[in-house]
């Protein structure tokens, strides 16, 4: 971006990484820019609002898969407590699913992690502004690929079956009843094309609908 477009203070940025290395080296990048300037990091997402609300972004950088909490649901948390921060997804998966999820919880940019550190600065410029930066290439697959079929409850169920959990585990942990946990674990099978719920679970997350 030429340098008369820059804005007129430094733009401040949260950067939530889990990755200790790959934080660090976004960090020292993005800090390269005159305009730019990481004022948190934080490796979690259950950390991400305390630690905007604390240093007060104009811009949030979130993973995606995030111990903790992902960065698609902070979005949503800092879209409802911290309204003048913008979201702007950086993820490895770059996924259809997950761009539509992004979008839902109001992010205002998706990006891939193999592009140059030059692009990257400029989109947290962009989003800073107003627009939305979406990469390209994700943005037609997420229209040929359409929405989830998936519903909210059966979402839920396929997330917490991982790890051997049983139904009657699952309803515990939902309060649901068993029988509603099989309808929605069934459903969502059907839905998948898979032959049982931990292949209902990996296709539903090659999607990014999970």
């Amino acid at each position: 971006m030429p340098q008369d477009h820059w804005p007129a203070k430094s733009v401040r940025v949260l950067l939530a990484e889990d990755q200790g290395m790959m934080r660090g080296a976004l960090a020292l990048l993005l800090g390269l820019e005159p305009d730019i300037e990481v004022v948190a990091q934080v490796a979690r997402g259950d950390a991400i609002v305390d630690a905007a609300l604390t240093t007060r972004p104009d811009v949030a950088l979130l993973d995606i898969e995030l111990p903790g909490r992902s960065g698609l649901d902070a979005a949503a948390d800092l879209r409802d407590e911290v309204p003048d921060c913008r979201v702007l997804i950086l993820t490895t998966f770059g996924r259809p699913g997950y761009l539509r999820r992004a979008m839902e919880a109001g992010a205002a940019g998706f990006l891939v992690k193999d592009g140059p550190v030059e692009e990257l600065a400029g989109a947290i410029r962009k989003v800073l502004t107003g627009e939305t930066v979406i990469d390209p290439a994700l943005a037609a697959a997420a229209l040929s690929a359409g929405p989830s079929p998936l519903t909210a409850r059966e979402r839920d169920v396929l997330n917490a079956s991982v790890d051997g959990a049983t139904v009657s585990d699952i309803a515990g942990t939902l309060h649901l009843s068993e029988s509603t946990v099989r309808n929605s674990l069934s459903s969502a099978i059907g839905k998948t094309g898979t032959r049982n719920h931990m292949e209902a679970v990996r296709a539903a997350r090659q999607q990014g609908w999970l």
